[in-house]
């Protein structure tokens, strides 16, 4: 039986709800890509907070970056779905890569990757038999990205970095209902995301 995704569903939404609440100005203005305004609300303090949240955020990338090449790397996936593996894994890259820039803004040091095999071992992937196993763990952890950004929007007092975090909510609904539709899921009922 595959690890229930849930656990995961629940820390990730979590994490990003305690942290998105601490936000700063500065970080606001950095993940809106305006680094000039973020040096104007930075202090060391807000900074900490900030940086703090930013790499729990970016722990969470580097485990669906890593997922995917799990999941890619298990020989499971028919070429079709493995090139669309690989499109939500650059969508998490790039995820990745702007948490790593507004890090180095706040001049803090990005959290470290873990090994491959220590999220093969934390996700459980040997229990991982055919493609539709992939395809429902895939399919968990990015519902589990949806809710989380969804979760924190409305601690968001900048519009801007609440449109950021509905951004990558689109992004990770998206990938959520393309797996789904390959698995033959009916679609959900309305206002089934971020509760």
């Amino acid at each position: 039986m595959i690890k229930s995704s849930r656990p995961v569903t629940v820390s990730r939404r979590n994490a990003l709800l305690v942290g998105g609440a601490t936000l700063s100005g500065a970080a606001v203005a950095l993940l809106a890509g305006r680094p000039a305004l973020a040096a104007k609300h930075a202090d060391g303090h807000s900074a900490q907070k900030d940086a703090a949240v930013l790499n729990t955020a970016l722990a969470l990338e580097y485990e669906g970056i890593n997922a995917y090449t799990l999941g890619a790397q298990s020989n499971l996936l028919e070429k079709p779905v493995l090139t669309l593996a690989l499109k939500f894994q650059d969508d998490h890259k790039a995820h990745r890569d702007r948490l790593i820039a507004v890090l180095h803004t706040l001049g803090a040091t990005p959290v470290q990757e873990k090994s491959l095999a220590e999220y093969a071992t934390e996700l459980e992937v040997n229990k991982l038999k055919t493609q539709a196993d992939v395809l429902n763990f895939a399919a968990g952890l990015e519902q589990g990205a949806v809710n989380a950004y969804l979760g924190i929007i409305p601690s968001f007092t900048d519009h801007a970095l609440a449109k950021l975090s509905g951004q990558l909510a689109a992004d990770e609904t998206v990938h959520f209902a393309i797996l789904s539709q390959a698995l033959g899921r009916p679609l959900l009922p309305a206002l089934s995301f971020g509760v």
